[in-house]
């Protein structure tokens, strides 16, 4: 337990006015460790709503540095921090924000050899990456973990997104394998609206707090698809598939996979 003192009392006073949070959920969440893989456009709101919500430990994962085409949509990068590590750029905004909290970074890629390693310290963790291969990546592992986790993507105008808790479909319950390389087009070639991506890292953000919390109904076993033109938003169910390859009654992964990328600056 953590006895919150007055400056704390009062930054996080409306989480503890909530019935759902309280003290006690405001002492869940500055316990809470949520890794952020991606610093991009999901990612960068993602961790700063969660480090304004006082997310206890924050650990984020990226291999990139800032580039000035990243500002369009990458809220947590400044024009200063072009060329500087997405990592390092993103903990200072988030140390700014909230002193209260630890970041960890990762300035590294993550792959089959090290994901585990990175992925098994934490309690939930936010998909913000750009491309299929690394999504996959990282639902296997936290299916082998038990680890909780939200899926996101982004292009264009669309958006979509879904969490999985132990028990419930995995990413590999929607989509089986990975499209093959180039099939799908990238933001750097179709482009995306800024806005799309705080609309959902700031949904992720929610997810994570929500798991955190014991509240409310997380987004399993539903894709969330929105389209900003129109602003419809849908859900669609969806079943854990018995013959799953990873989270089946009978899965034949046992290792995790690199699957051939494409580079692309998605989120």
């Amino acid at each position: 337990m953590i006895d919150l003192t007055e400056d704390q009392i009062e930054r996080y006073s409306r989480h503890i006015l909530l019935q759902d949070v309280g003290l006690e959920g405001q002492e869940k969440i500055l316990n809470a460790r949520v890794l952020i893989v991606g610093a991009g456009g999901l990612g960068a709101p993602a961790a700063m709503y969660l480090a304004a919500a006082g997310v206890g430990h924050i650990g984020i994962v990226d291999a990139d540095v800032v580039d000035l085409s990243n500002l369009q949509r990458q809220i947590i990068h400044f024009t200063k921090d072009v060329g500087q590590p997405k990592v390092e750029s993103a903990k200072e905004k988030m140390l700014a924000i909230n002193p209260d909290v630890e970041v960890t970074t990762y300035h590294e890629f993550i792959d089959s050899s090290n994901a585990k390693k990175i992925i098994e310290p934490w309690d939930f963790v936010i998909d913000g990456t750009d491309n299929f291969p690394v999504k996959f990546l990282i639902n296997d592992a936290c299916v082998m973990l038990g680890k909780a986790f939200s899926h996101g993507g982004i292009l264009r105008f669309r958006g979509q997104t879904f969490t999985h808790v132990p028990g419930s479909a995995c990413y590999r319950c929607f989509f089986k394998e990975p499209p093959p390389a180039g099939a799908v087009p990238t933001c750097s070639q179709a482009g995306v609206l800024g806005a799309i991506a705080g609309m959902l890292g700031t949904i992720q953000a929610a997810e994570a707090l929500k798991y955190i919390l014991g509240v409310g109904e997380l987004l399993t076993n539903r894709l969330l698809t929105f389209d900003a033109k129109t602003m419809n938003f849908r859900t669609i169910k969806v079943k854990r598939r018995p013959n799953c390859e990873i989270c089946g009654e009978h899965p034949t992964i046992d290792h995790l996979i690199d699957y051939e990328q494409t580079a692309c600056d998605l989120h």
